[in-house]
């Protein structure tokens, strides 16, 4: 009988990817909105949480995937502390450009 295969890495891979898609995903919600109600403040916030999401699938994503692979095979802790601090500040700019969006008058 064979044991499972472990996906824990795959897993925190695809968490990771998902984080950068849904601040995509603000990022495009609050454009639209911006253009609907023609606020260009609004369209620049957009732009600059899609650039952070770019970042997070572009950089973060596969430097934690690179930090995760060489951390099993040295035996090692996989934490990694400053990335998740890096992560949590984007998704919290995304927030608050999508607050920002949705208070803006139209």
């Amino acid at each position: 009988m064979s044991r499972p295969r472990d996906t824990w890495r795959e897993r925190t891979d695809l968490a990771w990817q998902r984080t950068g898609l849904g601040v995509l995903a603000l990022a495009a919600l609050t454009a639209a909105h911006a253009v609907r109600g023609r606020i260009p403040v609004l369209l620049a916030v957009a732009g600059v949480v899609a650039l952070l999401g770019l970042g997070v699938l572009g950089v973060l994503a596969p430097l934690r995937a690179r930090q995760v692979q060489r951390a099993v095979e040295r035996d090692e802790g996989v934490t990694a502390p400053r990335l998740v601090l890096v992560a949590t500040g984007v998704v919290v700019l995304a927030g608050c450009a999508a607050l920002l969006g949705v208070l803006s008058p139209r």
